[in-house]
């Protein structure tokens, strides 16, 4: 179910699964509406907005993760740290908002779980058999990007270890923010090929789901930036990775190291994770060039290969980002999104593609009723 509330300056589109039993879940994506209002104005908006949302239609629920998308991180992001003081994992970055606006957020709330910060840095959400480890804008200050991607995921390796988990068995996304996509990808690429190699990933084995996209924090220094979730309890027969290949090549045939998706299987519900997923054929050629229109329509064509792979349509999907290399193609993707989609809980914003060529990305969540006695619910 998704519904769509107004509030003062602002406004949220929420999906809501709900069994009747068991943990419920809710994806909102919050917008503020005037674009006229100055950032202090605007944040004040989407606080206000999201305070209503969950004393109010969401009473019950705990958010778990967060995500704000800001226009200005230098101007910008300490406020926003100093407005939200909520207990979750929070993930701040610069990719603008294309509505005019100067801040969104997308946000993942539960009801029925514990959580806590743990001794790891790492969140935990807890319920049943599982405890769900979130993590955000984790970073650092090495010499370059390689260096920079590098010393995440070890460190990341490191807190995964203190929870009993590694990062081949348990961790099921991540995202990668990198400042001048264009000039600091490649070294991203390097360092996690490398570490990925060091854990036992490999391409007989498997990668992680993924979105690596443009994305900043207030510092400049910082070139890279990683926010990861991964589930402690899970087992392998839960886990299916998806490839679509009559749409999709392997990511390791052009020489990266990420899953297009991942299918994992709770008792009670299934989840699909869409990695960030752009105009491309399953030769890995990019498709449609300098054709935005074109372009995504083929995106679309391979989430939908993917998720039917999970047995899901878009139908299922909770949440979109869209990201958007050139703002100026904003209006025509707008439209085209909210024709297909016009109810979808969805957020586009600038940012940079891994490939020049490609002009537009996009990711999603999709969550399905699902009844499978072998696994624990959610």
């Amino acid at each position: 179910m998704i519904q769509h509330i107004d509030y003062t300056n602002a406004n949220a589109d929420v999906f809501a699964f709900d069994r009747g039993e068991g943990v419920k879940e809710y994806h909102a994506i919050m917008h503020v509406t005037d674009c006229r209002l100055t950032f202090h104005a605007q944040l004040d908006a989407l606080m206000n907005a999201y305070q209503q949302l969950i004393e109010g239609e969401l009473k019950g629920t705990v958010a778990v993760f967060k995500r704000y998308f800001l226009s200005d991180a230098a101007n910008q992001a300490d406020e926003v740290a100093v407005a939200d003081s909520s207990d979750c994992a929070k993930s701040i970055v610069e990719q603008a908002p294309l509505d005019g606006t100067k801040i969104a957020l997308w946000v993942y709330l539960l009801t029925d779980v514990e959580t806590r910060p743990l001794a790891s840095e790492l969140f935990e959400v807890r319920h049943g058999a599982y405890r769900h480890l979130w993590n955000a804008s984790a970073h650092n200050m090495a010499a370059n990007s390689e260096y920079q991607m590098r010393l995440l995921f070890n460190e990341y390796v490191m807190q995964l270890a203190q929870e009993g988990c590694t990062l081949e068995a348990n961790c099921l996304r991540t995202w990668l923010f990198v400042n001048d996509i264009d000039l600091n990808y490649g070294g991203v690429v390097r360092a996690r090929n490398q570490v990925f190699f060091t854990q036992g990933l490999t391409n007989s084995t498997h990668f992680i789901a993924s979105t690596g996209i443009g994305g900043r924090m207030h510092d400049p220094n910082v070139l890279t930036m990683m926010d990861n979730y991964a589930v402690d309890g899970i087992k392998k027969e839960q886990i299916t990775y998806l490839y679509a290949p009559t749409h999709l090549n392997r990511t390791s045939d052009y020489g990266v190291s990420f899953e297009r998706g991942t299918r994992v299987d709770y008792g009670d519900r299934r989840h699909v994770l869409i990695s960030g997923t752009a105009s491309i054929n399953n030769k890995g050629m990019v498709v449609h060039q300098k054709d935005v229109v074109k372009q995504t329509h083929r995106m679309w064509e391979n989430v939908e290969a993917l998720l039917s792979e999970a047995d899901c349509t878009f139908d299922d999907v909770a949440q979109m980002i869209v990201y958007l290399r050139d703002g100026s193609d904003y209006a025509v993707v707008k439209e085209l999104f909210q024709e297909r989609f016009p109810n979808k809980p969805l957020v586009i914003v600038r940012a940079a593609v891994c490939r020049p060529d490609w002009l537009i990305e996009m990711e999603c969540i999709a969550v399905k009723a699902i009844d499978n006695e072998s696994f624990g619910k959610f």
